[in-house]
């Protein structure tokens, strides 16, 4: 599932609710992030199991990709009439570290666990899933039980992370990507090592954005943009070719 796109849809619901519901607080910002997250993970992984071959990675994250492009464009339509909705939401938008604070942590917290000790117990099944369907269910896998838990932990993870930083793009595709090139393609070993990968390129990214911008700050999610973008672009090219 790609996790831009999620974001995005997470994005869509926090900026609705701020013009329409006139919510300003990281507790009301978590039920609608989590949401959006939701509907758009449905629609994104519908999207990506059209075909013969099914939900395929490169599939899904082509997906995501488009999802993201279009949801992007209805947040801002949404903002561009609403001077005080895009004042508030701009700085969340583009996505800081900043943003954050321990009480806001401490809302999210359950979230998160619950989101990560999913994805930890599924990925043992993950890794069956992807030799196929057929091969998974001969291996006793329920893999419509286990798709389901499987965005269930994605889908919370997303949102939380989205509401208490704003939708800071690239980062899960980059890590995990970066991360199955070093290390393989065990989702056990993915999954945490991916989560570690994450933090040390948003941690880098935000301390560039600082010294980059100084006196100012340059907000990280441009900063994991311009990274990312090119980086990805060069993986999948890569993978493309020795796909020939």
């Amino acid at each position: 599932m790609d996790g831009d796109g999620v974001n995005t849809g997470a994005s869509l619901f926090v900026v609705c609710g701020i013009a329409f519901l006139n919510i300003s607080s990281a507790n009301q910002y978590i039920w609608l992030a989590i949401a959006g997250a939701i509907i758009t993970a449905i629609f994104v992984f519908g999207i990506g199991s059209m075909g013969a071959s099914g939900a395929t990675p490169l599939k899904l994250v082509l997906a995501g990709a488009a999802t993201s492009a279009i949801l992007s464009s209805l947040v801002v339509a949404v903002m561009i009439p609403r001077t005080n909705v895009m004042d508030q939401f701009r700085f969340w938008q583009v996505g800081s570290v900043g943003t954050g604070s321990w009480d806001a942590i401490q809302l999210f917290i359950p979230f998160l666990v619950i989101g990560m000790v999913i994805a930890l117990f599924t990925a043992p099944a993950l890794n069956a899933l992807a030799l196929g369907d057929e091969v998974a269910t001969g291996l006793g896998v329920r893999t419509g039980t286990l798709r389901l838990f499987a965005a269930l932990g994605g889908v919370l993870l997303c949102g939380a992370a989205t509401a208490l930083a704003g939708p800071i793009g690239f980062i899960g595709l980059l890590a995990t990507h970066v991360v199955r090139l070093i290390i393989g393609p065990d989702i056990r070993f993915i999954l945490p090592m991916s989560a570690l990968a994450g933090a040390i390129i948003l941690t880098v990214s935000d301390v560039c954005g600082r010294l980059l911008g100084s006196p100012g700050e340059l907000e990280v999610g441009i900063l994991t943009a311009f990274i990312g973008a090119p980086i990805l672009i060069l993986i999948t090219m890569k993978a493309k070719m020795r796909a020939l």
